[in-house]
């Protein structure tokens, strides 16, 4: 069997990351979590994942400012926005930072699982 496809789950909301974390598990992912920014950088910086699910409203360094920060590095990762506020952006403001698509809350969590397996398949 193939190894398995590795996820981050950036989301400071405890219950998104945890039924996110269980609907992943159920597909056979091997699954991060971070609750802020930072978190997310330590661990980019520690591990390749196939695909990171991005809050955009985190402390200490947004969504935004970190896949921005992610591409900085010159990590191709593909990021996946998850956020509440996709009115507040454009496709060209993710785009702009580095982030391939966005998902909005509330979550349609076929719709999670098909955006990753869409990413983690190609990889």
């Amino acid at each position: 069997m193939a190894d398995k496809k590795k996820v981050l789950i950036a989301e400071d909301s405890s219950v998104i990351q945890t039924l996110t974390k269980k609907i992943l598990l159920i597909q056979n992912y091997d699954i991060d979590s971070a609750k802020n920014g930072k978190q997310v950088m330590d661990k980019v910086a520690k591990k390749n994942y196939d695909v990171i699910l991005m809050d955009i409203n985190m402390p200490q360094m947004d969504g935004m400012q970190c896949a921005k920060a992610i591409r900085d590095q010159g990590n191709d990762v593909p990021i996946v926005a998850i956020t509440g506020n996709a009115r507040n952006y454009s496709m060209e403001d993710f785009k702009a930072v580095g982030i391939n698509e966005f998902l909005p809350k509330p979550l349609d969590f076929d719709v999670l699982v098909e955006t990753v397996k869409k990413y983690t398949l190609v990889n």
